[in-house]
């Protein structure tokens, strides 16, 4: 396989022992004669991998067992729905720190118009800081944030205090970072940035803040059937599950949360540093707000004009996925669990040689 440094924002690197495993499975599952896809999800030897992965969850996270986790098929995307179907009955309160968070309040709209209410949003800078100050309504049902927002690099470091059920999108930092689940009523996300590949979302959610809407709703929506149904009220998504559990073994063996964290922050240091030195290229979010897992840029003030040279010398250099998103342009190295130290100090180099040759 050709060497690149993968900065992809999702589907992105995972860990190599992970696509080992998944591999072998595709062949032959744990010597079934069978390949993962193809085996019945109701068998012994699968339910077995939907407990680990379970209970790999509620290791890595500390999750109390008044907490339930559910695997379920539509990604992040579908519980931009679910949350109000199953949370909102009279008010629903939103932070809006990107278009992630923009569209699981248009979600909510949806189902509950006026009642769906922003507490406070970053759009008047483009995103580029976490609002503070604000009010969370003392009457709401819930409230929502997306912790880390991956198109404009900034995320929410500590796990807020809510005077009401706390709901989080954790997309795109769950994992890399030790979170105080009790403070949360509900987490979800896609698992293709730290915990696994596209085709199946986690849910953690508190147990006694579901069965309080009134009104009636699709029963593939309510979270109390894929919990009676142990996430299989319908047939899961075996391989992304299968994905999971063996990324989630992989966390373990890095020293768990804490193991990855520390790393995280070594990796994001040595990039930001650069960025903040190099005369060639700024950071976008404000450093209060910077994310340990997209690191977004984009070149400096007298600069701009060299975009398109760095983005073609980065590929030339192996560098894969670090073109900002279409909305915003510049650079965004996403920086996820799996991506290695020496990824990261491959395009620090990348950058100061650049600079060498640019100035």
């Amino acid at each position: 396989m050709k060497k690149v440094h993968n900065f992809n924002a999702g589907p992105c690197v995972l860990p190599s022992p992970a696509i080992a495993a998944g591999i072998d499975s595709l062949k032959d599952f744990r010597g079934s004669g069978m390949s993962v896809v193809e085996i019945s999800h109701r068998s012994k030897d699968w339910e077995a991998v939907m407990n680990e992965t379970e209970t790999l969850w509620r290791e890595l996270l500390d999750i109390p067992g008044n907490y339930k986790v559910l695997f379920l098929a539509g990604g992040a995307s579908l519980q931009f729905l679910m949350v109000p179907f199953n949370l909102l009955e009279k008010k629903a309160a939103y932070l809006e720190t990107g278009i992630w968070a923009k569209k699981a309040f248009k979600e909510a709209q949806i189902l509950g118009g006026d009642k769906a209410v922003k507490v406070a949003s970053s759009a008047d800078r483009n995103y580029t800081y976490v609002p503070k100050g604000y009010t969370i309504p003392a009457d709401a049902d819930y409230f929502h944030i997306t912790t880390n927002n991956t198109i404009y690099g900034t995320e929410i470091h500590t796990d807020l205090n809510s005077p009401v059920p706390l709901v989080a999108d954790m997309s795109s930092d769950v994992m890399s970072r030790p979170v105080d689940v009790t403070k949360y009523g509900l987490i979800y996300g896609g698992a293709q940035k730290n915990v696994g590949t596209a085709g199946v979302a986690f849910i953690i959610v508190r147990e006694d803040i579901l069965g309080k809407v009134t009104r009636p709703f699709p029963t593939i929506l309510d979270y109390r059937t894929h919990i009676q149904n142990g996430s299989m009220f319908n047939t899961p998504p075996v391989f992304p599950i299968l994905i999971m559990n063996e990324t989630l073994k992989w966390v373990k063996a890095q020293g768990g949360v804490p193991g990855v964290y520390k790393k995280n922050v070594e990796k994001a240091a040595a990039l930001y540093n650069e960025i903040d030195r190099n005369p060639l290229f700024t950071g976008t979010a404000e450093k209060a707000d910077r994310s340990l897992m997209n690191i977004c840029f984009v070149m400096n003030k007298g600069y701009e004009s060299k975009e398109e040279a760095f983005l073609n010398y980065a590929k030339e250099c192996g560098m894969v996925g670090i073109k900002g998103h279409r909305s915003v342009g510049g650079f965004r190295a996403s920086v996820y669990n799996a991506c290695p130290k020496e990824s990261v100090e491959a395009l620090v180099q990348c950058m100061q040689e650049f600079e060498k040759n640019n100035k």
